[in-house]
């Protein structure tokens, strides 16, 4: 039973390119999530959570602010807005797979432009304007960096180039647009407001929820995998197996047979189970699994 409370540790989660990964990681962590279609307030099945839903673009300010105890934003964000926040943990996840996006200066396929210099004099068009003129400034190129509404990837014509967040790099090239070079890479950071990680009970459930979500993402490129094993077969069958894991080795009614329990890369398995079948082991079984606590 849940111990009802009136502590309440209010989070933002980001609304928007990254609402559905994000409240699918918080499923997999073990939080059940209600996000209304229209509405930005967000219940959970956790009686000291509260939150809502930003741009992520704010997140950080509203953190810093202590608007929000803590949140999930951008590594760019938080750059873009020069937000004095706590960040607790990298959640490696983005938009379409696990792993980074990476800001990049992008110029049409047509272009002269072949190095950031070569933009000396002329416009740039794109959301992270602070972090992109710390870029240009950097490398001693003066360009008038103009803020992008949206929709930066159509703009790319008519100004001389843009800097645009990617997964792939597969859009802009669909649009007819060369990467010149990266601005900077992002990641999922969750953040957190300072005075709220000096009160002991918050910064605890902070650190909790960064933990289970960690482990969330981890678990997303593994898989379980069960069977049972002649004893006589069960060092081929361990030998198998990736040097670092070391499986779970249970008895069973049959003092000839053992149960083997593992957890590995999901990429592999499908490399091992004809191999394990090969070697002795029988009623092999795949699963998914929600958290991996290292």
């Amino acid at each position: 039973m849940v111990k009802r409370t009136d502590r309440k540790l209010v989070l933002g989660i980001p609304k928007g390119s990254l609402q559905e990964s994000t409240l699918d990681l918080f499923a997999r962590a073990g939080y059940d999530v209600s996000a209304p279609s229209r509405g930005y307030a967000l219940s959970f099945d956790d009686d000291e959570l509260t939150g809502m839903m930003f741009r992520a673009q704010e997140i950080s300010r509203y953190v810093e602010d202590g608007v929000l105890d803590a949140g999930l934003t951008g590594r760019d964000w938080i750059e873009e807005n020069d937000s004095d926040v706590v960040e607790v943990a990298e959640l490696i996840y983005a938009k379409q797979r696990l792993g980074t996006v990476r800001w990049v200066l992008a110029v049409p396929e047509d272009s002269k432009a072949r190095k950031p210099a070569d933009l000396k004099g002329g416009i740039v068009a794109t959301e992270l304007v602070n972090v992109t003129r710390k870029y240009f400034a950097s490398k001693g190129v003066k360009v008038k960096v103009e803020f992008s509404y949206g929709a930066t990837e159509a703009k790319a014509r008519l100004v001389d180039g843009i800097v645009d967040v990617t997964e792939t790099g597969s859009s802009l090239a669909a649009n007819g647009l060369r990467i010149v070079d990266t601005v900077m890479t992002s990641s999922t950071r969750l953040i957190a407001n300072k005075a709220a990680m000096a009160v002991a009970w918050k910064r605890q459930k902070i650190e909790n929820l960064a933990l289970l979500l960690k482990g969330a993402i981890e678990a997303r490129k593994k898989v379980g995998l069960k069977m049972n094993v002649p004893r006589k077969y069960l060092q081929a069958v361990s030998a198998i197996l990736p040097a670092e894991k070391s499986p779970t080795v249970s008895a069973l009614a049959d003092p000839d047979w053992v149960a083997l329990e593992v957890i590995v890369e999901e990429k592999i398995e499908r490399d091992l189970i004809p191999q394990l079948k090969r070697a002795g082991a029988s009623g092999i079984i795949t699963y998914p699994v929600n958290k991996v606590i290292p």
